[in-house]
């Protein structure tokens, strides 16, 4: 492309030189042969009045006036008889022409000729005839044209220097827009196209930012959709795979129930898969009323069996009163599901979910009786690298899923262990009349 920006633009100069260039070396041309006839003139004038009082009185001509440029001066009388100075010996048909008292100007193929007659009384008494060659008129002629020649090739080389250095400006931000474009290509999606100067080169490096910030958006929301589903999913799967296994290994095991409870099992996981795509590509928050009682009830439906497999129970507390929540029923069940599979991993004894009124917002406190935890809030709810063995995406997820939807997930007692899921609550809408709801298993 540089190659080309420089050729048109050396092009264009070119035509551009040759169409203003011709013309004018057509007009000089014509100014210096014009040029020429009036020196020539002036110099036949000069001859003409020296010789004119000569002719006058009768008396023989002088010579004639020196001349320069090899300029041919020649003095004929009214019988056409060269009586001084340089020419033909007898009046040619220049000099003849002039005899009747006019100015006769003619050019021969190597010679610009004129021929002035000098009068008295009405009379014509001599003619003077000058000549001079072509040559000295070509000269100037190629000289100027040298000159003009000269000049253009000058002003190419100027049209070609620009031409290189505003390519070059040019080339510069394309080139460096055409790298960030394949350091995007090959998965780089943190890469940005600097500013040039360019308004059309800026539109086009904005556009490929915000591009890149998009699709740098949806790839780290898709890999951690990928985090969170496997983190999600692992352990419902691991309990539907022990359900089915103990079921062929026992003998005695009822197998249709084993399959419906696989069957209900296989139904969470695949309510999970779809809260998580939901939560994972909706860039708006839910702001419908959020139900309790059913979310309360699928919890206890998933949790207990599990932690009666542990020798565990699970208590369910819910306050009278209660203010209405606004949030996602898919996110708070993925933070609840985090809570209380941390619990039953590393956990000890009940596992309590209590729901409170927290003012302004509607609290749910997922806590069990283990030793505690020692890990500082900062280090525990930061997601670890995807190098990284163990657990650390959980609780980070959990967190990111909570002030996605306005509310906070903190670590409200360290020993025993308790953590609590703020939901905003709708001052607008009056407080719901539940009777306290205990479930203990």
């Amino acid at each position: 492309m540089r190659k080309r920006i420089v050729g048109l633009a050396t092009l264009v100069a070119l035509l551009a030189i040759v169409l203003f260039g011709l013309p004018l070396a057509i007009l000089v041309s014509k100014y210096l042969l014009d040029d020429e006839r009036a020196e020539l003139e002036r110099i036949a004038d000069v001859a003409a009045v020296a010789s004119s009082i000569n002719l006058a009185r009768g008396e023989p001509p002088g010579a004639m006036p020196e001349t320069e440029n090899d300029t041919m001066l020649g003095l004929y009388d009214a019988t056409g008889r060269r009586v001084s100075g340089e020419g033909p010996l007898a009046a040619d048909q220049l000099v003849q022409r002039a005899m009747t008292g006019n100015e006769v100007a003619d050019d021969s193929p190597n010679e610009i000729m004129l021929a002035l007659p000098i009068s008295s009384h009405g009379s014509v008494l001599g003619v003077i005839r000058a000549a001079t060659p072509f040559d000295e008129a070509y000269q100037r002629i190629a000289e100027a044209w040298l000159l003009m020649v000269s000049l253009g090739i000058v002003a190419l080389l100027l049209v070609w220097l620009v031409a290189r250095a505003l390519a070059a400006r040019l080339i510069r931000p394309l080139e460096r827009l055409s790298t960030a474009a394949r350091t995007l290509g090959q998965g780089d999606f943190s890469v940005r196209a600097d500013t040039s100067g360019i308004a059309e080169i800026d539109s086009c490096a904005s556009d490929l930012n915000s591009t890149a910030a998009r699709l740098d958006e949806l790839i780290t929301r898709e890999r951690a959709f990928s985090a969170d589903a496997s983190h999600q999913l692992r352990t419902p799967l691991t309990s539907l795979r022990l359900g089915l296994e103990i079921a062929l290994d026992d003998a005695g095991q009822d197998l249709r129930g084993a399959v419906v409870t696989a069957i209900e099992d296989t139904d969470r996981l695949q309510r999970t898969i779809e809260d998580l795509l939901r939560l994972a590509r909706d860039s708006t928050r839910v702001t419908d009323p959020l139900d309790l009682a059913p979310l309360l009830d699928e919890i206890e439906d998933t949790w207990l069996r599990r932690l009666a497999g542990q020798g565990r129970a699970l208590r369910i507390v819910s306050s009278a009163q209660l203010p209405t929540a606004r949030a996602s029923a898919a996110a708070v069940r993925q933070v609840l599901s985090v809570l209380l599979d941390n619990a039953a991993s590393h956990g000890s004894g009940t596992v309590t979910v209590a729901v409170r009124d927290a003012g302004d917002a509607v609290a749910i406190d997922v806590s069990d009786q283990g030793k505690g935890i020692s890990n500082p809030p900062s280090q525990l709810f930061t997601r670890r690298s995807n190098g990284a063995t163990g657990h650390g995406i959980g609780l980070a997820l959990a967190r990111s899923l909570a002030e996605a939807e306005g509310g906070r997930l903190s670590l409200s007692r360290p020993s025993p262990p308790t953590f609590t899921l703020h939901i905003p609550a709708d001052s607008t809408q009056p407080v719901s009349d539940n009777h306290t709801v205990v479930s203990c298993r």
